[in-house]
C-alpha cells in the first residue's frame, strides 16, 4: 500500500528480482490515483488498483474496499510504503500478523510524523527506521528489525531523513523476507494472544 512516489515499493520489488527471494509483490494499491509509484509498479508489470477516499462515506468502507480488493488477488501479506493513512482497528485485526509498516524512528522513540524534526528536537545521539508489525495502535506493534544511524551535530532534517531512508530501503526487504519465509512464528503468536486478550 502506498501513498507517494513508492521509493520503499521499489525496494521491495527489486529485492523480488532475486530467484531466491520467498516473496513476490502481487499487488500495489494507493490511496492517491496519481501517486508516482502505481507507474513504477505498472512498469515491472505488477497490477496496481487506486482508491479515493472521496468515494466513500466513511473510514471503514474505504479500507473494507481495499481489505476486498485483498481477498480478491489472493494477497498473504501486506507491506505498507508511504501508505500516509492511519487503518481502522477492523481493518488491523483483518490483517494482524499479515500486514507491517516500516517507521523512520527507532520506535517506540518518536511515533507519529515529523520523526526527523522530532528526533533533533530532543537532541537524539542516535535515530533510524524499523520495521514492525501493524496493529490497531499507531506505530505500536512488535519490531521486526531496526537500523541505527548517528546523529550528526550538523545534520539538519534533509541530511537525516536521505540516511534514515537509505536505511529503510535496506532492512525492509530482509524484514518481508523474515516475515514470508517463517522467521516471525514468535511475534505473530505473541500479537495473537494480545488479540484474544482485548477481545475478552
Amino acid at each position: 500500500l502506498i501513498s507517494g512516489r513508492g521509493s520503499n515499493m521499489s525496494a521491495l520489488i527489486d529485492a523480488t528480482r532475486n530467484p531466491d527471494y520467498p516473496a513476490e509483490i502481487a499487488l500495489v494499491i494507493s490511496n492517491k490515483p496519481d501517486a508516482a509509484g502505481l507507474e513504477i509498479a505498472r512498469k515491472h508489470g505488477i497490477a496496481t488498483l487506486s482508491f479515493s477516499q472521496k468515494a466513500f462515506e466513511t473510514r471503514d468502507a474505504f479500507d473494507q474496499a481495499i481489505h476486498k480488493a485483498l481477498q480478491d488477488n489472493a494477497i498473504e501479506l501486506v507491506a505498507l510504503a508511504g501508505f500516509m493513512r492511519i487503518l481502522t482497528p477492523r481493518f488491523c485485526q483483518q490483517w494482524l500478523g499479515r500486514m507491517i509498516n516500516i517507521h523512520p524512528s527507532l520506535l517506540p522513540a518518536f511515533k507519529g510524523l515529523d520523526t526527523h524534526a522530532q528526533a533533533l528536537a530532543a537532541g537524539a545521539h542516535a535515530h533510524g527506521c524499523s520495521v514492525h508489525f501493524v496493529t490497531p495502535e499507531l506505530d505500536d506493534g512488535p519490531v521486526i528489525l531496526q537500523a541505527r544511524i548517528a546523529v550528526l551535530p550538523d545534520d539538519d532534517e534533509e541530511g537525516l531523513a536521505a540516511r534514515v531512508l537509505a536505511e529503510e530501503h535496506r532492512i525492509y526487504p530482509e524484514a518481508l523476507a523474515m516475515l514470508a519465509d517463517g522467521r516471525c512464528e514468535a511475534m505473530k503468536a505473541t500479537l495473537s494472544n494480545t488479540a484474544l486478550v482485548s477481545q475478552a
